[in-house]
């Protein structure tokens, strides 16, 4: 059997075998958007890792921008980044988020070639088909199942009691869906990418029976309405798919992303036809940049609605902190 042929076949027992765990209860940390105030708030990040690793959840993921948009792009600091994200004792896999590289070619940011320093953060947190963390998670990777889309090491799936966890590269910025003819190419290959991503994430969702789709990303989706119609957003295709999928697929879908940094806990997604909220969906957006905090999710695959959430508001590391 050739490497091409053998792959996919990996691929699935890879998730039947992680998916045949008993439906126990489990928890996870999400956060990301910091730290934004270089170097005041490398303090509140370590204290925040501290406190994660003291919950000992069974993974941590990273919803993308490492930093703010008008700090340098540089190798350097992606090695400081890539060095607290294995401080977690558990593993912690990064979404890759705007101010990583679409939003490089600002000057302050150093005036990078977005693509370039795409390819450099593969290169970087992407080497191989483990996460990041001190404790680390292998993960399926796209890359290594898909050739169609053998470029996209950093979208990856895996299964932890019966529940899929997904991870898309869709960033802020309009997906870069803008500016110039080379970054609306990028968004065209990579858009096409995260469709089929999300393709093969619910089918395999309900072929396997499995309880729930977790999927996370960088980008606010549901920033405004028009997001899901109007052809100019570069989250449209993202949009239409999952309200597709979602609606069909009938169990809890949560949908976990940061980029405008409220704690957001609702229902946004709408059916194909926009008139009907789908209840199955739930939305999670995080807190981040000036708030250096972070989001608990507890699962448990026993209850109608397996998903409940309990926020980790660290009070040393709050802004504003009354008497």
């Amino acid at each position: 059997m050739t490497m091409q042929f053998l792959r996919p076949f990996l691929f699935a027992i890879a998730l039947s075998c992680a998916g045949t765990a008993l439906a126990q209860p489990f928890k996870f940390i999400a956060l990301g958007d910091m730290p934004y105030k270089i170097p005041d708030d490398f303090l509140r990040y370590e204290r925040l890792i501290s406190e994660i690793n003291k919950t000992n959840p069974s993974f941590s993921i990273f919803i993308g921008d490492t930093k703010s948009g008008s700090s340098p792009c540089s190798d350097e600091y992606n090695l400081i980044v890539k060095k607290y994200f294995n401080q977690f004792s558990s593993p912690l896999i990064y979404s890759i988020g705007d101010n990583e590289w679409t939003d490089c070619h600002r000057p302050l940011a150093g005036a990078y070639d977005p693509i370039e320093r795409l390819q450099s953060l593969r290169k970087t947190f992407f080497a191989s088909n483990m996460s990041l963390g001190k404790t680390q998670l292998e993960l399926v990777r796209q890359a290594d199942i898909d050739p169609k889309h053998s470029k996209f090491v950093e979208n990856s799936m895996w299964v932890k009691n019966h529940f899929l966890f997904v991870n898309l590269h869709i960033p802020g910025s309009n997906n870069n869906f803008e500016r110039n003819e080379s970054a609306k190419q990028e968004y065209f290959e990579r858009n096409e990418a995260n469709l089929s991503w999300i393709n093969r994430a619910f089918n395999t969702a309900t072929s396997k029976q499995y309880s729930g789709i977790i999927l996370f990303y960088q980008a606010d989706v549901f920033y405004n309405r028009s997001q899901a119609v109007d052809p100019a957003s570069g989250y449209r295709d993202t949009l239409q798919t999952l309200s597709k999928h979602a609606q069909s697929f009938k169990k809890p879908v949560l949908l976990i992303h940061g980029d405008s940094h409220r704690l957001i806990i609702d229902q946004p997604l709408k059916s194909i036809d926009q008139k009907h909220v789908l209840e199955n969906v739930i939305r999670l957006e995080v807190m981040g940049a000036e708030q250096v905090q972070a989001v608990e999710i507890q699962v448990d695959g026993k209850l109608e609605q397996p998903f409940s959430f309990s926020p980790m508001l660290i009070r040393a590391n709050m802004n504003i902190v009354s008497e």
